[in-house]
Order: C-alpha cells, then sequence, then structure tokens
C-alpha cells in the first residue's frame, strides 16, 4: 500500500489561503507603486494645493481596531473562550461596516474636492481606484466575518479547528498593512490632511 503525502485539510487551505494573500499583495504593490511614478511625474505645483479628507486618518483608525479585535478573538478561541470571541467577532463587524461607511464618506470628499481636469483629475481618479479596490476587499473581509462568526455561534471552531477565524484575521492585518502604505502614499502627494 502506498503511504499518501497529500497534506491535511488545513494545512492546504492554509497554504492556499497565502497564496492568495501574496497575490493580492503583488496586485496592491503594483497599483501603489503605479500611483507615486504618476504623482511624482506631474505638475509640482499640485503637491500642496488639494488636502485628503481627515475621515481617511479616522477610517484608518478604525481599521486597526477591527484588526485588534480579530487578533483578540482568535486569542480567545486558542484559549476555549468562544463566548468572548463571539463577542469580540460582533464588534469587529460592527468596526468593519463603520470603516465602510467612513471611507465612503472620504472617497466621495476625494471625488468632490479634487480638480476635474488634466493630471490633477488623474490623479484623484487614480487614487479614488485604489481606494474603492482596497474597500472591495474589505468587503470580502466583511463577508469573511459573517461567515466566521455563524460559524462560531454554532460551535464549529475550537482550540484545535480555528482555521477559518484565524485567516479571517490574518486577511484583515493583510488590509491594514495595505491601507496604511496605500494611506501614506496618498499623504505623501498630496497636501497632508485637511484640517
Amino acid at each position: 500500500m502506498v503511504a499518501s503525502t497529500a497534506l491535511p485539510a488545513d494545512k492546504r487551505a492554509q497554504q492556499g489561503g497565502l497564496l492568495f494573500l501574496a497575490s493580492l499583495l503583488v496586485f496592491f504593490i503594483t497599483g501603489i507603486v503605479s500611483f507615486v511614478l504618476y504623482a511624482s511625474w506631474r505638475e509640482a505645483t499640485f503637491i500642496q494645493s488639494e488636502k485628503l479628507p481627515l475621515s481617511f486618518a479616522w477610517s484608518t483608525l478604525c481599521l486597526v481596531f477591527v484588526s485588534g479585535l480579530l487578533h483578540w478573538a482568535v486569542h480567545s478561541v486558542r484559549h476555549e473562550h468562544c463566548r468572548q470571541s463571539l463577542a469580540l467577532l460582533v464588534a469587529a463587524l460592527i468596526g468593519s461596516i463603520i470603516f465602510l461607511v467612513v471611507q465612503g464618506v472620504a472617497m466621495w470628499h476625494v471625488a468632490g474636492g479634487y480638480a476635474t481636469a488634466g493630471l490633477e483629475a488623474g490623479l484623484a481618479g487614480m487614487m479614488l481606484v485604489l481606494a474603492l479596490l482596497h474597500a472591495l476587499h474589505v468587503i470580502g473581509g466583511v463577508a469573511a466575518l459573517v461567515i466566521v462568526t455563524i460559524r462560531l455561534a454554532r460551535g464549529q471552531y475550537d482550540h484545535e479547528r480555528m482555521w477559518g477565524i484565524s485567516f479571517t484575521a490574518q486577511y484583515w492585518h493583510f488590509l491594514d498593512l495595505v491601507w496604511i502604505v496605500m494611506l501614506f502614499a496618498f499623504w505623501y502627494t498630496s497636501g497632508g490632511f485637511a484640517t
């Protein structure tokens, strides 16, 4: 009889999840680098002319808060505190929805505040596209949060089987990192934050 060399299902899912995050990383790095290159080739006078809405900073705090709650939820499940973990997942879900609302307000300000012609419009357009792509991935993260919250409520996770919650937390940590780098690129190429 031949011994099976296939990885267990959790290990295969973990490898698939890491490959997914790696492909998203390449995608976002390409977009951010393209944005910075485009911004550096435009007229220097625009650098200080428009400021980022302060709601971008507030949405960043929301995103970091959600990521922290998810990290805490993973820790709670590892220690068999499933009820606490469920409360943390619900709080993270609420925080993620608040992030989307605040992010939507910020994108509305960017769309309305920037010039509508020439290089400035191209820069604002690229900023909006990058922020929208990130927001779409956040919506995917919200869907994952809903799924793992329902599964935890049904008792499908414990300290031995918790890959879904763990990967959801990793995904949100990834979204944090991408957004912080993206926000720095936006800040660097604009006039800073509006007050």
